[in-house]
């Protein structure tokens, strides 16, 4: 294993007898154990075990796996269900066509995967919160689970509009069970946790913590939440920050994903996962539900989310992100030359995400071909430099929107003035579909389209055109999980249009 290897197994570890104390079970209304909590069932230490604990939740199915793969990329036009024709035909109505159940474990998961990360969080906010006089390194820990908290809520309100505010540490059943808020109210919350995070959160961390959040992953999110609410101002200054933070896109596009690429200068925010031969309990699902689907040495996953040929069509000639997008059935495929089986009549798959592609010495190291030891990339800095680009655009800042935009084009050519020319209109319609176009291939199976589509307004005239003709504009939220609302007795009521 190589040194990232050792880093991340260092972080990981630490925390992990405090996940075996807090994560709780699937329910978020029905989590162990039953009653009342003391003290003495949350777990003693450090806050920053706890903080350990609170990152480990996002290595939870609901938030890193397949029910996260399903809600942010496969409902988009970058991506279908893919696997084989006749594995999963649920869910390929519910996420290709826009026929949403109200009770479906993809969609039921994510709600409590992203609620116990919201719980692990308040236990620690909470926690903090009663100490007199908390030193320097406490407030950091409060800042990291405002972050983290932020980011579950952050994910909740673009996928189902209202939901429950739960900003307390839970010590009884019935605590859990309130009425949704609208979504000012949770974007509130969201606002005043990243306040606090970019306020108080380290620029850097020392490598030994690398994955753990920075006021550049705080500022980041706010940019993004900004963004999503068309608060473009908000959104520039806050990108800004970051951009004025870093030093270039010096990392080599088709790096980024790659196990050598995790944590490299173009991370910002990245889930950390460990998985070897002897530690192969603290990997991430997130590449294993994507791997190609096939038999023997190339049963490398599910092969879910399958990138379309629209994607794979909006890639300007030459651009060499198109080849670090898809991986190619059957052609042979760089960087480790293998050859990637032919689509089947059962796999009909012309194309696989590459950006879970991993590499085969290290599927031989770990003795697992499933990728779990694969970091998944939240947040990083081409996608804030082309945040800053947008809103630097939509504020009258042509010159601004014109030279990030550049940056990210630069990075991606490499070198080659052949490809990629420099955008040089300064309409701003015209630079606006530009950079559109520039985000749907810079971060194609990255897991922001969908929610681009929405943001943008344009979400049903592009499915419409994609032949994807069910969805509706009230498919830019999924309906409440059903069980949830059972378990309410009343108090969570259906979201409106359902």
């Amino acid at each position: 294993m190589n040194n990232l290897f050792k880093i991340k197994s260092r972080v990981i570890l630490t925390a992990l007898s405090f996940t075996l104390a807090l994560s709780g079970c699937e329910d978020f209304l029905e989590r162990k154990p039953l009653g009342q909590y003391t003290a003495d069932d949350l777990t003693s230490g450090s806050f920053e075990g706890q903080v350990f604990a609170a990152y480990a939740g996002l290595r939870n199915s609901g938030v890193s796996g397949l029910p996260y793969v399903a809600v942010h990329n496969i409902r988009s036009d970058d991506a279908v269900k893919g696997s084989s024709v006749s594995d999963g035909i649920d869910a390929e109505n519910i996420f290709d066509n826009f026929q949403y159940s109200k009770d479906f474990w993809l969609i039921n998961n994510y709600w409590t995967g992203h609620y116990n990360l919201i719980s692990l969080t308040n236990n620690v906010i909470t926690a903090v919160d009663e100490v007199a006089n908390p030193d320097q390194a406490t407030l950091v820990n409060r800042a990291e689970a405002k972050f983290l908290r932020a980011y579950a809520y952050f994910n909740l309100v673009r996928s189902f509009g209202e939901v429950p505010k739960i900003d307390f540490r839970i010590t009884e059943q019935s605590q859990a069970n309130v009425r949704k808020s609208t979504v000012a109210e949770i974007y509130a919350l969201i606002d005043a946790d990243l306040q606090e995070a970019a306020g108080v959160l380290p620029i850097s961390w020392d490598v030994r913590f690398s994955g753990r959040v920075t006021q550049k992953a705080a500022k980041a999110l706010q940019a993004k939440t900004f963004l999503y609410r068309q608060n473009w101002s908000g959104a520039l200054s806050a990108a800004e920050a970051v951009i004025g933070n870093m030093t270039s896109l010096s990392t080599p596009y088709q790096r980024i994903f790659t196990e050598e690429g995790e944590n490299s200068a173009e991370s910002i925010f990245e889930i950390q996962a460990v998985y070897t031969q002897t530690l192969n309990n603290l990997g991430v699902e997130y590449a294993q539900v994507q791997g190609v689907r096939g038999a023997g040495a190339w049963d490398l996953g599910w092969g879910w989310n399958t990138p379309t040929q629209s994607l794979a069509a909006a890639f300007e000639p030459g651009d060499p992100r198109k080849d670090a997008t898809l991986l190619y059935s059957g052609q042979v495929n760089p960087p480790y030359n293998e050859n990637v089986p032919p689509p089947t009549p059962d796999v009909p798959r012309p194309y696989w995400n590459k950006k879970v592609y991993t590499n085969p010495s290290v599927r031989q190291a770990t003795n697992s071909r499933f990728g779990q030891w694969l970091n998944v990339r939240i947040l990083r800095y081409g996608d804030v430099v082309l945040m800053a680009a947008e809103a630097a655009n939509e504020l009258g800042r042509t010159a601004d929107a014109l030279k990030y935009l550049e940056m990210v084009r630069a990075r991606a050519r490499g070198g080659n003035a052949a490809i990629l020319p420099r955008i040089t209109t300064t309409n701003q319609a015209g630079l606006r579909d530009a950079i559109r176009h520039e985000r749907r291939v810079e971060l194609g199976m990255e897991n922001e389209r969908f929610f681009d589509l929405v943001r943008w307004g344009i979400a049903q005239q592009v499915f419409q055109t994609a032949g994807q003709t069910g969805y509706q504009p009230r498919n830019r939220y999924l309906p409440i999980p059903q069980p949830e609302i059972d378990r309410s007795n009343g108090v969570l009521v259906q979201n409106p249009e359902y």
